[in-house]
């Protein structure tokens, strides 16, 4: 239990520090850095097993090094883009290929019932699903493996996961790279990278409290 408490702390220092500990990497690997980043948005993205990788605040903080002169921006964003729109696509086909298989394996937890409705919402609603899910911690790692599951139209997913992996990366890059480096935010930048984490968050909570009180009715 020590151990695990010891990894929890080295987590959260390394996420609300992520500022030190990127440019620290950065000094360290040099040009390689570009690869670690890719890799990590990648896994985020791409892997079920990794929702807990930080993705929006690293985003912000690799901005702003851009900023700063420690990273491209012209290289690191399109760079970043293509490893989630990667990672959205071998989820998607993790989960049409074998997501299945899986399920059986948890002794009907999931019926097919469920499935179907799955089914229907990604045909109605599944653009905006992808789009919006992008800025949702968490449900940006499952939402590709659902629709995998829920056989979403390729087309209408690369679409849409295109788009979002643009404006996602875009987005939050930019944004560091304008505001990272002004005095007011860059001495704060923890408070900053708590402040996205907590706001990203935020419509995931608030749809947990509502369906919670919609049972309980």
């Amino acid at each position: 239990m020590e151990y695990f408490l010891d990894l929890l702390n080295v987590f959260i220092d390394i996420v609300l520090h992520l500022d030190a500990h990127l440019l620290m990497l950065t000094q360290q690997y040099g040009i390689w850095i570009y690869a670690i980043l890719f890799l990590i948005i990648y896994c985020e993205t791409g892997l079920v097993i990794a929702p807990f990788l930080p993705g929006d605040s690293l985003l912000f903080v690799a901005g702003t090094l851009c900023g700063m002169g420690a990273l491209q921006l012209e290289w690191l964003a399109p760079l970043l883009m293509l490893a989630a729109f990667g990672g959205d696509n071998t989820n998607y086909w993790i989960g049409r290929l074998i997501g299945l298989r899986l399920l059986k394996r948890m002794n009907g937890l999931i019926k097919r019932e469920h499935l179907d409705k799955t089914h229907a919402f990604y045909e109605k609603h599944g653009g905006k699903t992808i789009l919006f899910a992008r800025f949702l911690p968490i449900i940006r790692t499952f939402a590709p493996f659902v629709a995998g599951i829920g056989l979403m139209r390729y087309r209408l997913f690369v679409l849409f996961s295109a788009l979002g992996s643009f404006v996602w990366i875009g987005s939050l890059t930019v944004a560091g790279y304008l505001f990272g480096n002004i005095p007011a935010v860059k001495n704060n930048l923890t408070l900053i990278i708590v402040g996205i984490i907590v706001f990203s968050l935020l419509p995931a909570l608030s749809e947990l409290i509502r369906h919670r009180k919609k049972k309980q009715q």
